[in-house]
């Protein structure tokens, strides 16, 4: 097939994942991967299904380089062979809509305030998802009282102020919105000119850890530890793509902050799940031991919200030498909205991308699935497994920081197209979709996408109960 941007943007993200190492070709060249399917799955103006596959055909070889290097299968085949195919894909980044309990939705993907709003000159996106965000918004917008929030109160509120202001009451106040921009107004912007001048994935490491040897096992990621502490999409995608890889994934939650049950569900495949507050001297020592086991930390904390329990960069490689840590942000670390809560939908509307997807040019548009957490998810599963290669071969403690504005950014500079004719029906999403055990009742959902030497990804059969696991590794 011809005019097919993945094979030069899965170069790119891999050239961005191994920038560190000098070395950025492809583990055993590009036709270790294989796509099969038509085109056409996620139809959008920009190039969303290519960016998809891209980012996880980077997280699948990956895994294959690792496992090639921890000499699975004996080292005797080299890297296995890839594969993906485009519906799968397809699916897999729209899992949430695909996820049923016992037969039912897990419920709306977005709350009745997670939206766009006509602001007096021009549009605003909130996100009132969580309790704690939708009070932050409510009150900020003068529409405190009403525990839930009558749209109609926040559209008239909203409708008096410039969409700047809007969004700068609402951030002020602890909440999440962003007044919709074009792609150049974003870019001549400081924070957009900050998430410009970073790397779509930003390496570092620091010396004095001797190398880990891990011995291969069935996976690439067998009997490799993960510390998931993340949340939402991005990060649970990540650390799920590691669990099917083999790895052990432990995810911890605060147990103040409860997760929604969709992203219960969804975010919870092929890991055990566990409450720990970190504030108290018991729940530090705990993390802290927990780590001290671990090979990998993925953590979507806004950047140096960790320092405060001793966890910033210099303290996790003096205390835990040789540690692979991803860390998962909306806007990356540096410049002036580093520490600014966001989520997919709202970097969409402050980076340009709604307006690129508009269907008019007035009205913001969308993507036809949330790329930019799942995009990014898959790529923070690529760099950890890449990270654990580099360390196993260099030692160090290494870091991996990504972030769904850099991914945006990415996006927005790639040619684009008219919208394409979706490819498949719902009939052909079916064949991608499992069933789990859970104790909430059967659970469907997406399969992993990917196969390696023809070896179909899985979940394990029963899904964790929320909160329901012992903060400790298993073995």
């Amino acid at each position: 097939m011809t005019n097919q941007l993945w094979p030069g943007l899965l170069a790119e993200a891999w050239a961005a994942l191994s920038a560190d190492s000098g070395d950025v070709r492809l583990p055993a060249g590009l036709e270790v991967l294989w796509v099969s399917g038509a085109p056409g799955h996620l139809p959008s103006r920009l190039p969303a299904e290519d960016v998809a596959i891209a980012c996880a055909g980077a997280a699948l070889l990956a895994a294959a380089a690792l496992h090639a290097q921890r000499g699975g299968d004996d080292g005797s085949r080299g890297s296995p062979v890839a594969r993906l195919d485009r519906g799968h894909v397809a699916a897999a980044f729209r899992s949430e809509a695909f996820l049923r309990i016992g037969g039912e939705q897990a419920g709306p993907g977005f709350a009745p305030l997670s939206r766009f709003w006509r602001a007096a000159d021009g549009w605003v996106r909130t996100h009132g998802n969580y309790p704690w965000h939708r009070e932050a918004l409510l009150r900020a917008l003068g529409c405190a009282g009403d525990a839930e929030g009558d749209p109609e109160r926040v559209a008239a509120a909203i409708a008096e102020l410039a969409a700047r202001e809007a969004e700068d009451l609402v951030t002020s106040a602890g909440g999440v919105a962003a007044a919709v921009r074009g792609e150049a107004c974003w870019r001549a912007e400081p924070p957009g000119q900050s998430v410009a001048a970073t790397p779509l994935v930003e390496a570092a490491s620091i010396g004095g850890a001797p190398p880990r040897w891990r011995p291969a096992g069935p996976l690439p990621a067998s009997g490799i530890r993960v510390l998931d502490l993340t949340r939402v999409i991005a990060g649970p995608v990540a650390t799920r793509y590691l669990g099917a890889l083999g790895a052990e994934v432990l995810r911890l939650d605060p147990p103040d902050r409860p997760e929604l049950t969709m992203q219960t569900y969804d975010g919870l495949l092929a890991k055990r799940s566990a409450l720990l507050d970190f504030g108290t001297a018991g729940g530090r020592t705990q993390l802290d031991e927990l780590l001290s086991a671990a090979d990998v930390l993925v953590h979507g904390y806004r950047p140096h919200a960790l320092d405060r329990f001793g966890l910033s960069p210099q303290a996790l490689a003096e205390r835990h030498p040789g540690l692979v840590v991803v860390s998962l942000s909306a806007w990356g670390s540096r410049g002036p909205w580093g520490a600014r809560r966001g989520f997919d939908s709202i970097v969409q509307a402050a980076s340009g991308i709604a307006m690129a997807e508009s269907p008019d040019g007035e009205r913001p548009g969308v993507l036809p699935c949330q790329l930019l957490d799942h995009g990014t998810g898959y790529l923070c599963a690529a760099a950890a497994l890449q990270a654990l290669a580099r360390q196993s071969a260099r030692g160090g403690t290494q870091f991996r920081e990504l972030a769904l504005a850099r991914t945006a950014h990415w996006l927005l500079g790639l040619p684009r197209e008219a919208a394409a004719v979706p490819a498949a029906g719902e009939d052909d999403e079916q064949t991608w979709l499992t069933t789990l055990d859970s104790a909430a009742g059967p659970v469907t959902t997406v399969r992993p996408p990917g196969r390696l030497d023809d070896e179909a990804l899985t979940w394990p059969r029963s899904l964790s109960r929320y909160g329901g696991d012992e903060a400790a590794w298993s073995r």
